[in-house]
């Protein structure tokens, strides 16, 4: 996707580079095909998910847990910062005794996916974020880490840091620690000694020493008292097959539709069982070990009055970026996605919560037509959306037909309307680029 210009343009990412010209791909045409019904498709697709995990042993060599990392993308695409796609998939699909079973789980996160409410669809005893460093912190931006930081510890989920965290700078997060991982690729003997140290009398937090490689590495860091390790003395990376079954992209927008208008569960319950693929997801996630739930769920009904509506919408957003159309993860409903979020952001700049609501729908159906492969009248048909949400839609009328407007130069870079629509609706540059960055890492963390 196209980032808004003015003083920063932050390096394109793989797979969001969805500019104005993938609407001439011809499997994306928006008229409808001959023969087309105007019912949503339930055809699901098989993919696979490929999960890397290396053990985290005790001072027994007992595992205690694993270290996640997600494989299924290149290895030219693949950063260490693992996206929150990968704890949805290891817990709902794969949250089996063959990947994780009863062990803690750790991932690495990027400070922008810890902010979505996506990790509210994970039980978070069994799960450790892993909290990067800032580079070079400034005091300022560590205080203002800290409030989501603070939030997710009190919400239950465990926080690791590497060995940054006892540099002074990042005092405030110290407390917060309930593990530190000591980098032996990086740390000389002398340092590690020092480090060691200070954790013990500054900190509860239990350390881990990783890239553990040899013997001696073993004996010097567990003589001066550490209790945990990791790395490829006691074992390799592993990788982890998740077979995942992709429900369609036009039963998942059916899904968000119904949430959004707080539809009953009987309505809910019936989409349901419309798409094998949206049914089994549910399923799984609801009777992993990762949702928390002390017994199996064997009921739609029940499953649904389990999750709430929150949760079965941020569940059912996330699908939307994961779902594949070809094989391929979907470009189009990332860019969904992403517009939903940015108009949303800019919503809230004016508009109650309640209200910005309306702007995110705006966004994410806003490609129906090519999602669908009809036109946006007959999409619309399909959904039965509120007057305000069809006007933007299909004509571009009114405030949430100004965002929407809005959005799109944001990808195709127009100045010109860009300009023109930030005016009518009261919003600076700074303001725009601001909920645009911000609009993209969510997506980002949402998925591939």
């Amino acid at each position: 996707m196209a980032h808004c210009r003015r003083s920063y343009n932050p390096p394109r990412q793989p797979g969001t580079d969805t500019g104005p010209c993938f609407f001439d791909t011809p499997s994306m045409s928006t008229n409808t095909a001959p023969g087309t019904s105007s019912a949503p498709a339930t055809d699901n697709q098989t993919s696979v998910a490929m999960i890397a995990r290396q053990a985290i042993v005790n001072a027994q060599q007992v595992v205690v847990g694993y270290e996640l990392f997600n494989r299924s993308r290149s290895g030219a695409a693949h950063t260490a910062a693992t996206d929150v796609i990968l704890v949805f998939t290891a817990l709902s699909h794969a949250g089996t005794e063959e990947l994780v079973g009863k062990k803690l789980i750790f991932v690495n996160c990027t400070h922008e996916s810890l902010s979505g409410g996506h990790l509210e669809l994970v039980d978070p005893d069994k799960v450790v974020l892993e909290i990067p460093p800032l580079g070079h912190a400034a005091s300022e931006e560590v205080a203002t880490r800290l409030p989501i930081l603070t939030e997710l510890r009190d919400r239950g989920f465990h926080l690791a840091f590497n060995h940054t965290v006892l540099e002074s700078a990042y005092a405030p997060w110290l407390p917060l620690a309930d593990y530190i991982k000591l980098d032996l690729s990086v740390l000389a003997p002398d340092q590690l000694a020092v480090l060691i140290s200070y954790a013990g009398r500054h900190s509860q937090a239990e350390l881990i020493a990783e890239k553990v490689e040899t013997a001696q590495q073993y004996d010097m860091v567990s003589s001066q008292g550490v209790q945990m390790f990791q790395g490829y003395w006691f074992a390799r990376p592993a990788l982890v097959e998740a077979k995942l079954l992709t429900p369609s992209q036009a039963s998942i927008i059916e899904l968000i539709n119904q949430v959004r208008k707080q539809a009953s569960t009987d309505d809910i319950e019936e989409t349901l069982k419309k798409d094998a693929g949206l049914a089994f997801n549910l399923m799984r996630l609801i009777n992993s070990a990762g949702f928390g739930l002390s017994r199996e769920v064997s009921s739609f009904r029940q499953a649904v009055m389990l999750m709430g509506l929150k949760k079965l919408f941020r569940w059912a957003a996330l699908l939307l970026t994961a779902s594949r159309t070809s094989g391929t993860p979907s470009s189009v409903g990332q860019t969904a996605v992403v517009r939903g979020r940015l108009m949303e952001l800019l919503a809230l700049e004016t508009l109650p919560p309640e209200e910005a609501d309306q702007a995110f729908v705006v966004g994410i159906f806003s490609l129906l037509d090519v999602m669908l492969s009809m036109p946006m009248e007959s999409a619309l048909g399909l959904l039965n959306v509120p007057e305000p949400v069809a006007a933007a839609l299909l004509r571009r009328e009114g405030f949430l037909g100004d965002l929407l407007t809005l959005a799109e130069a944001c990808e195709s870079s127009d100045d010109v309307v860009f300009n023109r629509t930030a005016g009518l609706l009261h919003l600076s540059s700074q303001q725009i680029n601001l909920a645009h960055l911000q609009a993209l890492a969510w997506a980002d963390q949402l998925g591939d």
